[in-house]
């Protein structure tokens, strides 16, 4: 199994996909429960929502599911969200909390997952990060995200449609955030910045904004683009193509602003 797909591109933007993969190595298959095996807390067509939405960008994006290893944790598996609910490297439960192996991942079968599919994750974000930086001067990390719009475990009530964030400012230029916020505003649909969801460790690893590198994580809630949030998880071309608007919006200011954040 190759654990990361990219795509290199000349635009400065880079669109990261930590969450759509759905490859299990059948070693690790055999070992999750039915429910496990369901795979629900993929990030379900977000390649195919994005896909085409900004020429030129960047594409790198995991192949392996989530349940294997999450390339949107730490690799110390410290939590991004202390005292609240969430899932860690190798999540044990689904976003219900309920169990999701019949076989718990031993130390040893992390350690492994680490090396063979984490790491070679962030191997290529961080080189194309690099490559996009020095031609640009600049490099914009773009983290696509979905969640179901409604899970009492993580949080309470129905997600916004559009979950921004920046670790509170930290990752990005305050410009990119407000483009981003001000596309959200525009719409007649929900949005947050810095809510529930305030960037998972990618966007907190690689935004150093001082040093030419800038990144925002972008949640949607799938009510936004799946026909149901339950199996088998279709995608609603109709709903989709009304937020791809949106989203190609976005990714176009973030172009634009990309020779105004040089370093």
């Amino acid at each position: 199994m190759i654990p990361v797909d990219v795509v290199a591109g000349d635009s400065p933007v880079i669109l990261g996909l930590p969450h759509t993969g759905t490859d299990l190595p059948e070693d690790i298959r055999a070992k999750l429960n039915p429910r496990g095996q369901l795979l629900a807390d993929t990030d379900w067509h977000i390649d195919r929502l994005y896909d085409g939405l900004l020429p030129g960008a960047t594409t790198v994006r995991a192949t392996f599911h989530r349940y294997v290893i999450d390339a949107n944790r730490a690799p110390d598996d410290a939590s991004l969200y202390p005292g609240q609910n969430t899932t860690g490297l190798v999540p044990v439960t689904d976003f219900d909390g309920e169990p999701i192996w019949t076989d718990l991942p031993t130390a040893e079968d992390i350690a492994d997952r680490r090396q063979r599919f984490h790491a070679p994750y962030h191997a290529a974000l961080a080189a194309e990060i690099g490559r996009v930086r020095a031609k640009h001067g600049v490099a914009i990390l773009y983290d696509c995200h979905s969640i179901r719009s409604h899970i009492p475990f993580l949080f309470d009530g129905i997600l916004p449609d559009f979950n921004i964030g920046t670790n509170v400012g930290a990752s990005c230029d305050p410009r990119i955030e407000a483009a981003v916020r001000e596309e959200a505003a525009a719409t007649d649909r929900t949005w947050v910045v810095n809510g529930r969801f305030k960037g998972g460790w990618t966007t907190r690893q690689y935004g150093r904004p001082g040093e030419g590198v800038h990144a925002i994580q972008m949640e949607l809630a799938q009510s936004t683009h799946l026909a149901t949030e339950v199996p088998p998880f279709a995608y609603d071309e109709a709903k989709a193509d009304l937020l791809r608007v949106t989203l190609r919006a976005i990714l176009a200011r973030l172009a634009a602003l990309a020779p105004e954040l040089r370093a």
